[in-house]
C-alpha cells in the first residue's frame, strides 16, 4: 500500500438513514485490502469544482510530500475541494465501501455534494494514511482501560458507530452522543457492553448548544479508568478534555481528541491560534506513544 494512496470512487446508492445523514455507497478504482478494517478510518475526499464531472487530481505518487505539491499546484479554481471524512464501511472481498455523510444544507463542499449526488458521480479518495490519520489504538486502550468514553456530535457519528461496533465481546463503552433531535438516533450491531446517551439540541443550531458538554461534566462515571475518545466541533472537544484532565484526573495520554469542525469557520479558512495548540498537542501525544524523542 502506497504512503499516500490516490483513486477515484463512484457513487453505486444512497441512503437517506435518518432525516439529515446520507449514507453513500463507492465503488473504488483499487482499494488496499486493509482500507475499512480498522474503526475511525479516515480518508481525504475530494469534490468537484463547479463544472468538472470528477475532480482534477495528479497521479499517484510514491512521495506523499510531492503529490500534495502537484495537488497544490493545480490552478485554484481548477483545485478540488478537499475533507476529511470516516470510512463507515467495508464490503469484504470487493472494492465497495460506505461514508456517512451529516446533511446540514448547502453550507459546504461535502453537504452540498451529498444532497444531491446521483449514482455514477466520481470524487477522490486520498488515504487512508498514517500519515495524516493516527489510528485509535482500540483494542490497546481497551485493554488498559476499565472502560471506554465516546462523546462527540454527528459528525462524530460514523466514526463513534465503528469504534462501538469494533468493540470485543464484554467490553463496556458510555458514548454521549448530540443530534439535533429524535429522528437522528441510529442503531448499532456490537458484542460489547454500551450505554448510549443520545442528547438533543431540539431547535438549537449546531456549535450554539452546550449541552453535550454539560452533560458529561454532570454525568457519573462508572468506577476505573477510562479510555477518552472525542471528537466535533473544536470548542466543545477542547472543554471536554479540559474537563477530563483537569476536574476529572485522566492523563492526557488515555484521551483521543479530534476537532472535526469550528463553529462559524470552515476547513478553508486560517487556524485560530487554539486550532494550532491543539495539533501542536496532538503531534506530542503521537511521539510520546510510538516514543519518539522530540528534536
Amino acid at each position: 500500500m502506497a504512503d499516500l494512496p490516490v483513486s477515484f470512487i463512484q457513487v453505486t446508492d444512497i441512503t437517506r438513514i435518518t432525516p439529515h445523514m446520507a449514507r453513500v455507497t463507492f465503488v473504488a478504482d483499487r482499494l488496499d485490502d486493509t482500507v475499512g478494517r480498522t474503526p475511525d478510518q479516515q480518508v481525504k475526499l475530494c469534490f468537484p469544482r463547479a463544472g468538472q464531472r470528477s475532480p482534477v487530481l495528479p497521479e499517484q505518487e510514491d512521495d506523499a510530500t510531492s503529490w500534495y505539491q502537484a495537488f497544490l499546484a493545480i490552478p485554484e479554481h481548477e483545485r478540488p475541494w478537499m475533507r476529511s471524512l470516516t470510512i463507515r464501511d467495508r464490503r469484504p472481498g470487493s472494492t465497495s465501501l460506505t461514508i456517512d455523510f451529516v446533511l446540514h444544507g448547502d453550507t459546504g463542499p461535502a453537504t452540498g455534494w451529498a444532497g444531491s449526488a446521483q449514482p455514477g458521480d466520481r470524487l477522490g479518495m486520498v488515504g487512508p494514511s498514517a500519515i495524516y490519520s493516527r489510528p485509535v489504538p482500540l483494542a490497546t486502550s481497551i485493554e488498559a482501560s476499565d472502560w471506554l468514553l465516546l462523546a462527540g456530535d454527528e459528525t462524530a457519528l460514523p466514526a463513534i458507530g465503528t469504534l462501538i461496533e469494533a468493540l470485543p465481546a464484554g467490553a463496556r463503552a458510555i458514548a454521549y452522543i448530540e443530534v439535533a433531535d429524535a429522528a437522528e438516533r441510529q442503531d448499532f450491531d456490537t458484542r460489547g457492553d454500551v450505554t448510549v446517551h443520545w442528547l438533543y439540541r431540539d431547535g438549537v443550531q449546531a456549535g450554539r448548544s452546550d449541552i453535550l458538554v454539560d452533560t458529561v461534566r454532570a454525568a457519573e462515571f462508572p468506577a476505573g479508568r477510562p479510555f477518552a475518545w472525542l471528537a466535533g466541533e473544536s470548542g466543545a472537544v477542547r472543554a471536554l478534555r479540559r474537563h477530563l484532565v483537569s476536574d476529572r484526573g485522566l492523563d492526557k495520554t488515555s484521551i483521543d481528541f479530534s476537532g472535526y469542525w469550528r463553529f462559524e469557520l470552515t476547513q478553508d479558512d486560517a487556524p485560530t491560534a487554539e486550532d494550532m495548540a491543539e495539533a501542536q498537542e496532538r503531534l506530542a501525544e503521537a511521539r510520546d506513544l510510538a516514543n519518539v524523542p522530540t528534536i
